[in-house]
C-alpha cells in the first residue's frame, strides 16, 4: 500500500509539473507584437524659399500611413494610397494634366522626413510656386 501511495504521489507531482505550464500558456494569450505592419509616419513642411536650409517652415503636417491614415494632413487617406502607389517614392509622383499654372516664380520648398514602411525617408524638393506644388499627385503635397 505504501509503494501506491508514493507512486500515486511521484506520478500526481510530475503530472502537475509538466502538464501546470503547458495548461497556463494555454488559457493565457501569447504576447502580441505591437504592430503588424512596418511604421509608416512622416512629417511634411513646406515654405516660401528656394532651399529648405535657408527657409522657415511655414506649414507642417503630420502623415501616418499604418495601420491606417491618420496624422493632421488634409487628405491623410487620399495621400497614404497615393504613396503606396509608388512604394514611398515622393520623386516619382508627376504633375497632374491639365492643370494651369503661372509662370510666376515664387519659390516654394516642401520637406518630408520620418519613416516609410520601416525604412528611413529625407526628401526636398523646391517647385516654382503654390500652384505647381499642388499640382504634383492628387493630395499627397496640397496641404
Amino acid at each position: 500500500m505504501r509503494n501506491t501511495a508514493r507512486w500515486a504521489a511521484t506520478l500526481g507531482l510530475t503530472a502537475t509539473a509538466v502538464c501546470g505550464p503547458l495548461t497556463a500558456t494555454a488559457l493565457t494569450a501569447p504576447a502580441a507584437p505591437a504592430s503588424l505592419y512596418a511604421p509608416s509616419a512622416l512629417v511634411l513642411t513646406a515654405g516660401h524659399g528656394e532651399r529648405a536650409a535657408t527657409v522657415t517652415p511655414e506649414r507642417a503636417v503630420t502623415l501616418t500611413c499604418a495601420p491606417t491614415a491618420s496624422g493632421t494632413h488634409p487628405e491623410a487617406a487620399g495621400a497614404c494610397a497615393e504613396l503606396r502607389g509608388t512604394d514611398g517614392d515622393f520623386g516619382a509622383l508627376k504633375s497632374r494634366d491639365g492643370v494651369l499654372c503661372t509662370r510666376q516664380y515664387d519659390p516654394v520648398v516642401v520637406t518630408v522626413d520620418g519613416v516609410w514602411q520601416g525604412k528611413r525617408v529625407s526628401y526636398e524638393r523646391t517647385f516654382a510656386n503654390e500652384c505647381v506644388k499642388n499640382s504634383y499627385g492628387t493630395s499627397v503635397f496640397t496641404f
